[in-house]
């Protein structure tokens, strides 16, 4: 597999430090609201590399954090009249309902902030006995000058960063560049900690720092996370932990591309800003993951009511391949076996897996992946037109759901069925007494019923398949 390493600007063969296991930690949310469709590509991109090199026989500890204090989460807790902690926890359960519904797994480890202090302060003392932070009054700085590589990641200049431009003025640090790894408790209401400086917390970059460290160890295979955390939260984070550790941070940085809302940056003013929690009301989980997938993920993607449809129309020619075969295997007798055809027609479709591994081994290209589902699609619904033998079905099936659960795709087989199947099954049943007894317009008046739930009746010879459109 080749990964585009965002440190060396190029594509490079992928060799784990341990062929055993591979660490990877991926930068989670701040959670003082639901997460939004920007937040959800990260979380949906680095779950399908993990979901992939898993595939591919691989053991991944896999960490994705919970930042539980901040100042937008104080924010929040001030304006709702209820402690930090409230409003951090009631936004963390919220984030797994809408990482369930996108059909994200779970890390191996979700460490949150609040549960690793004692680390983090470890970790600060650690550059302050070295000489690459200074306290001030309660406050704890880095001092960037003192690595001589800050930049290396952004490729940022550091002479050519200036105070005011992308870093705060604080006439307390020694160097503008310098940035917080504790800040000191200023108000009573702030949730604050002890450490040797004083009541106070940790600062953005550090958290991430300790706990890559404390879970995965000093240097691991891949550090993951949106475009915009670049510079300065990775770029600091290199820094940090370099300083600390005296050894690389990272050996692969991943970042994945912005999106915009109907080709414009997304933002709370231009009332463009969209939360998973809202795009559901709309589009199941599995659409939305789909639409996160179908560009490749260094690319920019733009959001829009037509790329969802477009996604949705996509996923729709999967998920009638799936039923298509399904509906073969629960309506098929037993046979002999596959026949000479059947065999060679296989054969021809494990090109698609070949084609399907290429893709995702190039740089995580699932955009490719996706074209080749789709042509083990067309091939399918080929092969299968005239109907099939029970067994072709299945081995046609497994295929599918091979490399469809690789992108977490087409999920829901043998999961619980959606609370309206006992309504569907009972209006299946009466249009067939219907259309036995002759009343085709109440027939016709159930057809559209289920329609407008987005269910389509097919005909068959093997009976009547029911195709979900949603």
């Amino acid at each position: 597999m080749k990964i585009y390493n965002t440190l060396t600007r190029k594509k490079e063969e992928f060799v784990p430090i341990d062929e055993n296991e591979i660490t990877i930690y991926v930068c989670g949310p701040t959670v003082y609201n639901f997460f939004h469709i920007g937040n959800a590509r990260p979380f949906v991109v680095f779950d399908t590399l993990r979901k992939y090199l898993e595939y591919s026989g691989r053991r991944v500890k896999f960490v994705q954090n919970f930042t539980d204090v901040d100042d937008k989460i104080i924010n929040r807790a001030r304006e709702e009249g209820i402690g930090a902690s409230e409003v951090s926890e009631k936004y963390i359960a919220e984030y797994y309902k809408d990482a369930a519904a996108l059909r994200i797994g779970l890390a191996s480890v979700h460490p949150k902030v609040t549960d690793n202090m004692d680390d983090i302060v470890r970790f600060v003392r650690t550059l302050i006995d070295n000489g690459h932070a200074y306290e001030r009054d309660g406050d704890v700085y880095f001092s960037t000058r003192k690595f001589p590589e800050y930049g290396k990641l952004s490729r940022q200049n550091i002479e050519e960063l200036t105070a005011g431009a992308r870093v705060d003025v604080d006439e307390r640090k020694a160097d503008p560049l310098d940035f917080a790894l504790w800040k000191k408790r200023k108000l009573d209401d702030e949730p604050a900690w002890e450490s040797p400086w004083g009541l106070g917390r940790p600062g953005w970059h550090i958290e991430c720092s300790a706990m890559s460290k404390k879970y995965l160890g000093e240097t691991i295979d891949i550090h993951a996370g949106g475009q915009d955390l670049t510079f300065p939260h990775h770029e600091n984070e290199i820094a940090q932990s370099e300083s600390a550790n005296g050894k690389p941070f990272a050996r692969y940085w991943m970042h994945n591309g912005y999106i915009t809302i109907d080709d414009e940056k997304m933002s709370k003013s231009k009332g463009n800003f969209f939360t998973v929690r809202d795009i559901l009301e709309d589009y199941d989980g599995e659409t939305i993951r789909f639409f996160l997938l179908s560009g490749h993920y260094r690319n920019p993607i733009n959001f829009s009511r037509d790329m969802m449809e477009q996604a949705k129309a996509g996923l729709a020619r999967m998920r009638n391949a799936e039923s298509t075969l399904r509906h073969l295997i629960a309506s098929g007798a037993e046979s002999g076996g596959l026949s000479a055809s059947d065999e060679a027609a296989l054969a021809e479709m494990d090109v698609f897996r070949e084609k399907f591994k290429s893709a995702m081994d190039d740089d995580l290209n699932t955009a490719d992946a996706i074209s080749a589902i789709f042509e083990l699609v067309s091939a399918i619904n080929t092969a299968v037109k005239d109907g099939a033998e029970t067994a072709f079905a299945e081995r046609c099936l497994a295929l599918l759901s091979e490399l469809s659960g690789v992108l977490g795709l087409l999920r829901d087989a043998g999961e619980t069925p959606p609370a309206d199947d006992d309504e569907i099954a009972a209006l299946i049943e009466e249009r067939r007494l219907a259309r036995q007894t002759k009343d085709f317009a109440r027939a016709d008046e159930i057809r559209d019923i289920l329609k407008e739930k987005g269910i389509t009746l097919k005909d068959t010879p093997q009976g009547v398949q029911i195709i979900r459109e949603r």
